[in-house]
């Protein structure tokens, strides 16, 4: 498969599934959410979508069971507005903490500059 095809998919599956979380489902087990990455295995057959989640340990862990449940409907609406082949089976993962993602973003600008670590 064209990996820039995958990368495209997986974009519109982001802002799809962003839309559809925060706009469509009414569940009130689900918290402030934002998708920040999709990826889509080569054959299209499984997505892993991290989210960005708020509130405290129980408060994630209650969404992303949430959002488990709902699986089969955001599977169903996604395959009803997107014309592929395939729809992805989706697979929910909280994102890391603020902490170890700011950590990694000043790793890669380092990176970039070529500093080695103080």
């Amino acid at each position: 498969m064209d990996p820039r095809r995958t990368e495209r998919v997986a974009e519109t599956l982001k802002n799809e599934l962003e839309e559809l979380i925060n706009y469509e489902l009414d569940d009130p087990r689900i918290g402030s959410v934002s998708v920040t990455e999709v990826v889509i295995s080569p054959d299209m057959r499984h997505a892993h979508v991290r989210l960005a989640l708020e509130g405290t340990v129980e408060q994630k862990g209650s969404t992303l069971t949430a959002l488990d449940h709902a699986g089969a409907f955001l599977r169903r609406r996604i395959a009803e507005r997107l014309d592929l082949f395939r729809t992805p089976d989706l697979r929910f993962f909280s994102d890391l903490p603020a902490g170890f993602k700011n950590r990694g973003e000043g790793l890669l600008r380092r990176i970039r500059k070529g500093r080695p670590r103080e």
